[in-house]
């Protein structure tokens, strides 16, 4: 698989930014929830988690939503770098993410690419299943994502999912999938 950059798109919970480790860190500091490790976190649906009760967490997701923490929200291991060359290569870069504004996000991506705010373009949807409408309508082949279930909705719709490998996505698939950053860096063409 070679992948032009013009055609390639990203989410960016659990593909560039590190956010279950942010709702790990909130959970333990603000809530005093301890014993959740991110390796254990094999469902997408955080709900029930270690019994945590649903107002504990829809208030962590809020906190990380309306950007009401004291943790750090960080990059995924060399995520910044590939996005960089990227972004040399295809102008603007576009991410598609479910949250329901993408105004924090977008200030996130551009702090952690050092990039102006016409380099990238952040769309959010507010809902998975709303993905697929946007990257259609912007002509996009490939979309790196970490939901499994937003993959299906995706590989329905004509687009190539890359599931980008997480704990919470080990169930069988039929999609391409990668490890690392550095491993979907090698899966693009940059000439």
């Amino acid at each position: 698989m070679m992948i032009h950059p013009s055609e390639l798109a990203f989410d960016i919970d659990g593909v560039f930014a590190d956010t279950m480790s942010l709702f790990i860190d909130i959970a333990r500091k603000n809530f005093g929830i301890t014993g959740l490790k991110y390796e254990d976190i094999t469902e997408y649906d955080l709900l029930g988690l270690v019994g945590m009760d649903e107002r504990t967490y829809v208030e962590i997701i809020m906190c990380i939503l309306e950007g009401r923490y004291s943790g750090t929200l960080n990059a995924l291991e060399g995520a910044a770098e590939v996005l960089k060359r990227v972004n040399l290569r295809h102008c603007p870069t576009l991410f598609v993410t479910a949250r329901p504004d993408a105004d924090l996000v977008r200030e996130w991506i551009l702090d952690k690419l050092c990039l102006l705010p016409g380099d990238i373009e952040v769309v959010a949807t507010g809902s998975f299943d709303d993905k697929q409408k946007v990257l259609r309508r912007n002509g996009i082949k490939y979309f790196v994502e970490d939901r499994l279930e937003t993959c299906f909705t995706l590989n329905d719709a004509g687009i190539h999912p890359i599931v980008f490998m997480q704990p919470w996505n080990r169930k069988p698939h039929p999609f391409y999938e990668v490890a690392t950053w550095q491993e979907l860096e090698s899966l693009i063409v940059f000439d």
